[in-house]
């Protein structure tokens, strides 16, 4: 696999970057990633109690993973969420060099942290996030499609569609994201126009991450069908398809309101899912191509068959 702008950026082996998933991308699936040649990524959820400080939790874990490993590895900070702003001033007095960004304006922040010497990497899902992004000099542009885990863009364009409508348009370097779990989608990301990928749900199914094991399990088990979009009136999020999702698409189905699925959801269904492994009540996030996933894997064996993988389509091409 050869370098591209995105190993240049970032200062890493292979242009596998690990999505950054609210509760599970702890210190160890990061350090492993970073470890094997990609760049791991940090939520500051992570591991989180129930009620626990998202800052204080961040800071532990960025503490751990510098006892991990001495590769780049980056922290991810959704836009969206009210603390962001506090969790922005952890990363600058840690002295964090690369921070992905998403769910929100890029604008706002982006300035402050170059100025602090980070590379800023910013999740789109369309064509005009992507033109707003670049104009605010962000570093890099992961494009994600609706094949994606989690939240989806309201537009849910597909990631052939959108990566070479972005390459068209903008001249910072495309990270794919969406629906990639193994070599041949990497390959075909590069075709259209990326320089790396973003990996999420087959970075789930591996022994390093703190996921419960049910929901490790229901990713093997899930066919071509296993996942589903929810929330659409709200925003819009693609799960393994569950009782818990079953009941919201009713829910949605009924013509109930945006307060009504709002009560349906609570708090943190996501964290029930993904740590407590209650997939009856909580939320368990998937990407479309789950059903490419047979078994948990150590990380790095999961990044060398990736790029083993690669190698050997790019030469069966040439």
């Amino acid at each position: 696999m050869k370098r591209s702008r995105v190993c240049n950026l970032l200062n890493i082996e292979y242009p596998i970057i690990q999505g950054g998933m609210l509760w599970i991308s702890t210190a160890e699936l990061a350090g492993a990633v970073s470890n094997a040649g990609g760049l791991g990524v940090l939520s500051p959820f992570a591991g989180m109690e129930k009620n626990g400080d998202p800052f204080k939790n961040l800071k532990f874990q960025i503490i751990k993973i510098r006892d991990l490993t001495e590769k780049p590895f980056a922290v991810n900070i959704p836009l969206y969420l009210k603390q962001s702003g506090i969790l922005v001033d952890v990363l600058l007095k840690e002295g964090i060099r690369i921070v992905i960004t998403s769910g929100g304006d890029p604008s706002h922040f982006t300035d402050l942290l170059h100025q602090a010497g980070m590379k800023v990497l910013h999740v789109v899902s369309s064509v005009g996030q992507a033109k707003k992004a670049e104009s605010s000099k962000v570093d890099a542009l992961i494009v994600a499609g609706v094949e994606a885990a989690a939240y989806v863009g309201f537009d849910e364009i597909p990631l052939f569609s959108l990566v070479p409508q972005v390459a068209d348009v903008v001249s910072v370097p495309i990270i794919a994201a969406g629906g990639i779990v193994d070599a041949r989608g990497i390959v075909a990301a590069f075709a259209l126009g990326a320089e790396g990928v973003q990996i999420g749900t087959r970075f789930v199914a591996v022994e390093e991450n703190i996921a419960h094991i049910n929901y490790k399990q229901a990713i093997i088990d899930a066919k071509d069908t296993g996942s589903v979009i929810t929330c659409r009136k709200l925003l819009p999020t693609r799960s393994l398809r569950t009782e818990f999702t079953r009941q919201l698409l009713e829910l949605e189905a009924s013509g109930a309101s945006t307060e009504e699925i709002r009560d349906f959801l609570g708090y943190s269904r996501a964290r029930k899912g993904q740590i407590e492994g209650d997939l009856e009540n909580g939320e368990v996030y998937s990407g479309s191509s789950a059903g490419l996933i047979r078994e948990i894997l150590p990380t790095a064996t999961v990044i060398q068959r990736l790029v083993d993988g690669f190698q050997e389509i790019v030469k069966k091409m040439a």
